[in-house]
């Protein structure tokens, strides 16, 4: 596929794809022609054809327009889960150049409250389940309160389905690459959440991605486990299948057995998941008792791999490709993809930058550092989102001449492959000597007891920080605490091996199945 030289966003030295969609829009209109009475969604409470996804949208973005005076830019929230409303309601924004901005459904009224008073959205749509968080929001919420806001409700007393009896002829609006298409508010581990603009190319480009270096095509069927209202399940799968003419089935909740009863009965042959999921699919009983042969792809992102998962990867799924990926919210997913073939020695690699990807590696002074040297990626290219929304501090901070600062330590080997070491928040400095907490981690999980591993500094009066570490797994108790401090020791320099260490249920994590750091900091 050729790459052409554009200064999109006004960045100086960038190439995009010569032959692309330039909206959400005619994705969806270029599938449609080729795959029209192909199914696209399969949802617990519903499923709909590419014809179906086309007519019902259309007639949602003319509701949009006529009944709601939704305009080109407006902002249009949804509190929705993995059901096929939402991609309606992607569809239907993207056709009329509205905002999309999905809203987390696990989030607290008051987080739901600054979002929807941040981003100011004309309409939300919501499910009945959620609106005990609304109100509460709307109490507090002035943008709310002074009837700026329509909302319109799933289940119950089901308003939302008035959206869909209008005509579908919406009044076509002039939309370019670079508007914005969706806000996605980042977990916001450290203060308040940012909004992140993602514009129709960066969605486009990222989509073109995945099926470039995956190789992906309409044959393939997915299971969203993952929300949708996060990067990877709303690009990485859901608009990455429907621009490939794949049909994308999705569950509301994950859940072990129900996910590997899905994929063994419907035949999913693409599985795109965090480490996690696949780590808690190979403990489950019900997954012993299948062959996964027919699966033919398997991607993994939102943390790293250790070498332990992925030789299980391989073993479980003989057949597949198995491709890490890295990315942010603010690279509209991919930044980095392992390629279809790779050297075995590369497989702890994210994989090298994306068509149109630029990946400097930058020491603490800002320089550039050589090949194998760790520091903070700066990243750039037609994935990066433009800016942050309505935040010029957070956009003078994050971004220097169109490179957008990942917060994550890593190196470049001289193939361009990528390994990722650590955030850069989450590296631990005992005494000047820098721990990666991945390095720790990967070392107590060849413990075969572990089956989760979470390593975090913690504050020490004599050496300003030193390690700790949380560990999962069923046969651990603190009869094992003393075993797993030897079984450090074999493998790690003493200074990195971890001071104290604890028995958890289970590690915190957010909607998108990273481990929250800051939590086990507490």
């Amino acid at each position: 596929m050729k790459m052409v030289p554009a200064n999109l966003f006004g960045r100086e030295g960038g190439h995009v794809f010569e032959d692309r969609p330039r909206t959400i829009g005619q994705l969806l209109a270029d599938s449609v022609k080729e795959f029209r009475e192909k199914t696209a969604i399969v949802t617990e409470d519903g499923q709909l054809t590419y014809g179906e996804l086309d007519t019902q949208s259309s007639a949602i973005a003319t509701s949009l327009q006529s009944k709601c005076g939704i305009e080109k830019g407006d902002r249009v929230a949804v509190l929705i889960g993995n059901r096929y409303q939402f991609p309606l309601m992607v569809f239907a924004c993207a056709k009329i150049g509205a905002v999309m901005v999905p809203v987390n459904v696990k989030l607290s009224s008051e987080e739901i409250d600054y979002i929807l008073e941040h981003s100011k959205p004309k309409v939300l749509i919501t499910e009945e389940e959620f609106m005990g968080k609304v109100k509460k929001a709307k109490k507090a919420n002035t943008t709310i309160i002074t009837g700026a806001l329509q909302s319109f409700i799933i289940d119950g007393e089901n308003t939302f389905d008035e959206l869909l009896k209008m005509e579908t002829e919406y009044r076509n609006v002039h939309i370019y690459e670079e508007d914005g298409a969706f806000i996605l508010y980042t977990s916001g581990t450290t203060g308040r959440p940012k909004g992140a603009v993602l514009a129709h190319a960066n969605v486009i480009h990222s989509v073109m991605n995945y099926k470039l270096i995956f190789k992906t095509d309409h044959q393939l069927k997915t299971l969203i486990a993952v929300p949708m209202f996060h990067v990877t399940g709303l690009v990485g799968q859901l608009l990455h299948i429907i621009y490939i003419g794949g049909t994308a089935y999705s569950m509301r909740r994950y859940q072990n057995e129900t996910y590997i009863k899905t994929v063994v009965e419907n035949q999913i042959d693409f599985l795109f998941n965090v480490p996690t999921i696949f780590i808690m699919m190979s403990t489950s009983e019900e997954f012993k008792n299948h062959s996964f042969a027919f699966v033919k792809k398997v991607a993994f992102g939102g943390s790293p791999i250790y070498k332990q998962t992925f030789a299980m990867l391989k073993q479980a799924f003989p057949n597949a490709e198995l491709h890490n990926a890295y990315g942010a919210t603010e690279t509209t997913s991919p930044a980095t993809l392992m390629p279809v073939s790779y050297p075995i020695s590369k497989v702890t690699s994210v994989g090298q930058p994306v068509y149109g990807a630029f990946i400097k590696i930058m020491d603490s002074e800002a320089r550039e550092c050589q090949p194998g040297e760790i520091g903070e990626l700066y990243i750039k290219g037609p994935m990066v989102i433009k800016e942050y929304w309505e935040n010029p501090e957070a956009n003078e901070e994050n971004f220097t001449d169109g490179y957008w600062h990942s917060g994550d330590l890593g190196m470049m080997d001289e193939e361009n492959y990528v390994y990722i070491r650590d955030r850069k928040k989450d590296m631990i400095n005992r005494a000047g000597e820098k721990i990666f907490s991945i390095e720790v981690e990967d070392v107590l999980k060849e413990h075969p007891d572990v089956v989760e591993a979470a390593v975090v500094g913690e504050p020490d009066p004599v050496f300003g920080e030193t390690v700790k570490a949380f560990v999962v797994g069923p046969k651990l108790n603190t009869h094992s605490l003393p075993v797993l401090t030897e079984h450090c020791r074999k493998s790690l320099a003493n200074y990195k091996v971890p001071a104290k260490i604890e028995v958890l249920e289970s590690l915190p994590r957010n909607a998108s199945g990273k481990i929250l750091k800051n939590q086990l900091k507490h």
